[in-house]
């Protein structure tokens, strides 16, 4: 299961009821449980009480409880009443208000303005085959590759201003909240690095401070559209951020295995120690 459409008109779930009790002291059946399932990587939330979870493996969460079943009137019988009239009403089950939103689980994030190379790179990295187009927000949704059994995602270009609604806003952001590493795209034919970079790094500050301390990489990519020596220029310009920095072309074959066997160290992705 990947999708949450089976929700789009089904708006309303219901338990089944638990059936009444009958003569000869017979106790009422209860009503069975109503599982619902829903995909990896849907997070829960209730609208009344603001309580969310989110379902990131294979698990069972209990959401509301059933009503408590009535006694009937022999539960009232005593030495001075054998044959009771008082009974008491089963009680209703609970009801919550929730809202389902899924998250897409992914363990590298690519991100960067509009036009940064993430889908071109996206594709060199993986098996996807995503949309690539020279113009801004040519990715309107999330793309997904896998490489050596690690999930990336293709996060939709961001703008200033994002973060308040401006352009694709940044709605897509919640899908790399649980990644384990950003590769933040930077085009190395801009005429202001710095600018592009911290564009990005802001939205990702206001959206979530926690989201923009995770462990980040630079990425200059389009290396192959300048040359050597302002390459290096423009290396040591960003360098100067204190985070480690690389530079690919997708046509250069050890640039792009270079950043495979760099994403594929998995658990080492705070001890990073590869040369710019």
């Amino acid at each position: 299961m990947t999708a949450l459409q089976q929700f789009q008109f089904k708006k309303s779930l219901k338990a089944e009821d638990g059936v009444k009790g009958d003569r000869n002291n017979l106790f009422g059946r209860k009503g069975k449980d109503l599982v619902i399932d829903v995909p990896v990587g849907t997070r829960l939330s209730d609208l009344d009480t603001g309580w969310k979870t989110d379902i990131d493996s294979e698990k069972t969460v209990l959401i509301a409880h059933g009503g408590r079943g009535g006694r009937g009137n022999n539960e009232f019988k005593s030495s001075t009443n054998q044959s009771p009239t008082t009974a008491e009403k089963g009680e209703l089950g609970e009801e919550q208000k929730l809202r389902l939103e899924l998250r897409l689980i992914a363990d590298i994030g690519l991100i960067g303005l509009p036009n940064a190379g993430k889908s071109s790179l996206l594709a060199a990295l993986t098996r996807a085959r995503p949309k690539v187009g020279n113009y801004p927000f040519t990715t309107l949704e999330p793309n997904l590759g896998a490489l050596d059994g690690k999930i990336i995602a293709d996060i939709p270009g961001l703008i200033e201003g994002a973060s308040k609604g401006k352009g694709l806003g940044i709605k897509f952001l919640k899908h790399i909240e649980k990644t384990k590493l950003l590769v933040h795209c930077v085009d190395a034919t801009s005429e202001d690095l710095l600018r592009d970079y911290k564009t990005v790094y802001n939205e990702l500050m206001e959206y979530s401070e926690s989201l923009a301390k995770k462990p980040e990489i630079i990425l200059l990519t389009k290396t192959d559209l300048i040359g050597d020596r302002e390459l290096i220029t423009k290396q040591k310009l960003v360098a100067s951020l204190k985070k480690k920095v690389y530079s690919c072309s997708i046509y250069a074959e050890q640039d792009v295995t270079h950043l495979k066997n760099l994403i594929s160290k998995g658990d080492t992705y705070h001890k990073l120690t590869y040369d710019t």
